[in-house]
């Protein structure tokens, strides 16, 4: 057996300026270190598996955030730095990447080790993608440097949440470029 990378929203819409839920200049830093993650995980045998927001124009979501990540649009496209890693891109329509999609049955099938979940927002869709996950019973990793959110607080606090309620292994990433 071997690990499952889960990048989580690692998209267009949050990780380059100009669209409505852009997470800033401290979450575009996690794209080489999550890259370097998952070129490990990847030389190690394992899969990744990218997670992306895919919303209807008309989505319930977007009376709490502005519309964001729409079904076919640019936004919905995974970052430009790590485009050619992507061999499995499961959307996504709520914030955990097990809602309404088929993200159990292909771990079960891949029979993961550990479960390590890079992405953005730490605080929304990571955190509720872990809680998931370890409700199933998956030994779930986060890699601290690989993660980011919109704001500084809610960022560690639910790096706080997923590890001493929800019982995640947070550490660094050890590929973090040099």
């Amino acid at each position: 057996m071997s690990n499952v990378v889960l990048v989580v929203d690692m998209l267009r819409g949050f990780l380059e300026e100009g669209y409505p839920l852009y997470c800033g200049d401290d979450a575009r830093a996690i794209i080489p270190r999550a890259r370097a993650v998952i070129e490990r995980e990847l030389a190690a045998g394992g899969s990744a598996i990218f997670i992306a927001d895919n919303h209807d124009p008309d989505d319930l979501e977007f009376e709490t955030f502005p519309p964001h990540c729409i079904r076919g649009s640019i936004e919905s496209e995974v970052v430009p730095e790590l485009a050619d890693l992507v061999e499995t891109y499961l959307p996504k329509r709520r914030y955990s990447a097990f809602f309404d999609t088929d993200l159990e049955e292909r771990l079960k099938k891949l029979e993961p080790d550990k479960v390590i979940i890079v992405g953005v927002c730490t605080d929304i869709c990571v955190m509720h993608t872990a809680s998931d996950a370890r409700n199933r019973d998956y030994t779930v990793e986060v890699p601290v440097d690989c993660v980011s959110s919109f704001e500084e607080m809610a960022h560690n606090n639910a790096l706080k949440h997923m590890k001493s309620i929800l019982g995640v292994t947070l550490m660094a990433s050890e590929s973090a470029p040099t």
